[in-house]
């Protein structure tokens, strides 16, 4: 497994880190327990997960599962999302987080975490609010970063921007869903990122399972999948992507060159994104250990200069017009020696 630094941090980690959406729902604890084992076996050291996963069930699982293994992993959990029905058990107020983060230690069974994530922006907390505590957790050792998850670009900037004004400690992560079918955030959120030093942590890097070519765009899903026990769930739905001749085409190209290739399409589809730009590790999730073998099959391709860029021209989102596409690209750069050309 090739190694980068977290972000702008000096903390390393693999390119390819293992989440845990799945554990305790898709995935028993037995299953789990043997991912985890598998992915450190294959050099992995980074391990993020949430608090509401699986309602805390994810977060135990791997508790149990640090009390007794010997691997050193960079461990990394999110706040914000409910954990209860009052008013105060969701968001990132000082008081929500506080007892969010002091439950997922618990869970978890250790004293701190490597990375403490805003699973999403909180409109009814003040962002100053929100940072401090990051502040004040990294300070008292209970975190040893602050990152982000789910930030647009402006909010990411006006979050790294009051952190330099304070003078707090900088973030080092952006965990955005980002993959052949999803690239919007190239437009905005990937430069925001790079200018203030965040890596960032793709998740759904398969697009649910489309980039896998397990889902057929002439009939309905079925079976023991996600879109097969729900079609019309959330991003990934059936009935809106099977529809969609951008999604056919990409689809079609990663296909063409995990032939040629004679690998997965996963794997294709994993090889283009951990070598996008700022990406420091993408997140994988399986249900399956054969489903990771696979995913962890990807650590050492990487795709030709030919083979990215068709797999470029074919999910190329398609900006239509000023400031994204056309004459706003090439405003972004000029040449230092000035000219009219």
């Amino acid at each position: 497994m090739e190694l980068r630094t977290l972000g702008a941090s000096g903390a390393v980690v693999s390119t390819y880190a293992l989440g845990t959406m799945t554990f305790g729902n898709e995935t028993d604890e037995a299953g789990a327990h043997a991912q985890l084992d598998r992915y450190v076996e294959a050099g992995g050291t980074f391990v993020d997960t949430a608090d509401v996963y699986t309602g805390g069930v994810s977060e135990e699982i791997i508790g149990r599962w640090l009390a007794k293994s010997s691997a050193d992993v960079v461990l990394a959990t999110k706040g914000r999302f409910p954990t209860g029905d009052g008013p105060n058990d969701v968001g990132t107020s000082r008081r929500h987080l506080r007892r969010a983060l002091e439950a997922s230690l618990r869970r978890l069974g250790v004293d701190h975490v490597d990375l403490y994530q805003l699973h999403a922006w909180d409109p009814v907390t003040p962002l100053e609010e929100t940072l401090s505590f990051l502040e004040d957790a990294v300070r008292s050792g209970k975190i040893s970063y602050g990152g982000l998850s789910n930030f647009t670009g402006w909010q990411l900037q006006k979050a790294c921007d009051l952190i330099e004004h304070r003078g707090w400690s900088r973030l080092v992560t952006l965990q955005p869903q980002y993959n052949l079918l999803v690239r919007e955030i190239e437009w905005e959120i990937v430069p925001a990122a790079q200018e203030n030093g965040l890596g960032l942590l793709p998740w759904s890097p398969l697009g649910g399972g489309w980039l896998t070519g397990k889902y057929s765009f002439d009939e309905e899903p079925s079976g023991a999948t996600r879109l097969g026990e729900n079609p019309d769930r959330g991003v990934e739905s059936w009935y809106r992507r099977s529809r969609n001749q951008r999604v056919r085409d990409v689809v079609n190209a990663v296909r063409e060159i995990a032939e040629a290739r004679g690998v997965s399409m996963a794997q294709v589809a994993l090889a283009w994104l951990v070598d996008r730009p700022a990406v420091t590790s993408v997140i994988l999730g399986a249900r399956t250990i054969e489903q990771l073998d696979d995913n962890l099959a990807a650590a050492h391709l990487h795709l030709t200069a030919e083979e990215t860029a068709k797999l470029d021209e074919a999910s190329d989102p398609g900006a239509a017009d000023y400031p994204y596409g056309g004459p706003g690209v090439a405003q972004r750069g000029r040449p230092i020696n000035g000219g009219r050309a």
